[in-house]
């Protein structure tokens, strides 16, 4: 990514690594940058969409019109950057209007070097990725704009999210504790492959004290701290290059320590069982997204960031090396897995966010499904 200085009217080009480019007007940094096109349905939460780890190396194209209008705060942020490598959008709001904001959606970006577009079609683009799929893309504004086709070259010379290792491109260097609220009930060791700021504050709010570690955390390490319970974060890439983290699973479900996983921590599970992974056709995104827990028959609306999901059978509980598992959740939209259970150890995972700090909070229970495996251990 190269970028320079805030430049509103600059003009802005967008193309996709299948030729077709939309233009508009330069919506943050000026300059050019490169990564996957995806779109998210969030209607809200445009800042802890940005600022989610697992979005890195992606350009998020929201399908709301009208992005910006509650500005940016200093509350919000799921990390202590934005995270996406571009960012798409129809209608930004001219003047943003809420009483925590400190600056403008424009203003923010611009000052993290995030180069985004305004003024396109965003529902044209979103119906040719549902048709076409996601697929690599650039943002050119300002003086990188050229040529269409010097500019396809370059968006086509860029990497792809297949075969992407980039968990350990975002998650912490050092480990460090988040403190119980309230009286400490839980020690949990928190494997970071791109963990979000709301998650270990929702253990937190139930008593557990939660040690974050690194991706390249050992089983050592994670017993250092005498946990009551493990949990595997979400994060970006393709699972299937996350070889340490599924042999670090692995370790934990063979001594059968509690264990919780969402998003990239559900693919992380599902190989360690045995399971292969695949890439969606344009993934799963924002925070409106129907499953269906199948343990209970409810239906939860809930917050989605994936690209990648669990090819395991739906229709009956499978043998593992680790004892029977089965499917928990499910997608109604599309019957992709959202969730593992296993039913001979305390182990299961989510595809989709149930911290949801955006909302919808449907999904908040898991947290406590968690506590329960810990006091059942305990007992």
């Amino acid at each position: 990514m190269t970028t320079s200085t805030r430049g509103a009217s600059a003009p802005a080009v967008l193309v996709l690594e299948d030729g077709r480019t939309f233009r508009g007007r330069a919506y943050g940094a000026v300059g050019e940058t490169f990564g996957e096109a995806v779109f998210s349905t969030g209607m809200t939460g445009y800042q802890e969409t940005l600022t989610d780890p697992s979005y890195h190396r992606q350009v998020v194209v929201m399908t709301a019109p009208h992005i910006g209008n509650t500005g940016v705060n200093d509350e919000d942020p799921e990390s202590k950057r934005i995270w996406v490598s571009g960012y798409v959008v129809r209608d930004p709001a001219r003047t943003p209007s809420n009483w925590r904001s400190r600056r403008s959606l424009d203003e923010e970006l611009t000052a993290q070097g995030v180069v985004g577009i305004s003024g396109i079609d965003t529902r044209a683009l979103t119906r040719h990725l549902r048709e076409r799929g996601a697929m690599r893309v650039g943002i050119f504004s300002g003086a990188a704009v050229a040529d269409e086709a010097t500019l396809l070259a370059k968006v086509q010379a860029a990497p792809q999210m297949e075969g992407a290792d980039l968990s350990g491109e975002v998650a912490t260097a050092e480990a460090y504790v988040v403190p119980a609220i309230g009286t400490k009930r839980f020690t949990v060791a928190a494997i970071d492959l791109g963990i979000k700021g709301m998650t270990p504050h929702r253990m937190a709010e139930r008593g557990i004290e939660v040690h974050v570690l690194p991706a390249t955390a050992t089983a050592e390490d994670i017993y250092a701290v005498d946990p009551d319970g493990v949990f595997f974060s979400n994060g970006p890439g393709d699972p299937a290059t996350a070889d340490h983290p599924v042999a670090l699973m692995r370790a934990v479900l063979e001594r059968s320590t509690p264990l919780f996983g969402i998003c990239f921590g559900n693919q992380i599970l599902g190989r360690a069982l045995g399971f292969g992974t695949f890439k969606l056709k344009y993934g799963h995104r924002g925070i409106n997204q129907p499953v269906q827990d199948r343990t209970t028959g409810k239906v939860e609306v809930t917050a989605h960031n994936h690209g990648f999901a669990v090819d395991a059978p739906l229709d009956a509980p499978s043998d593992t090396p680790f004892g029977r598992a089965e499917v928990s959740h499910v997608c109604l939209n599309d019957n992709v897995v959202e969730g593992l259970r296993l039913l001979d150890r305390p182990a299961f995972s989510v595809q989709y966010h149930p911290e949801a700090a955006a909302g919808p909070h449907d999904a908040a229970y898991l947290f406590d499904r968690f506590v329960s495996l810990m006091e059942g251990q305990r007992a």
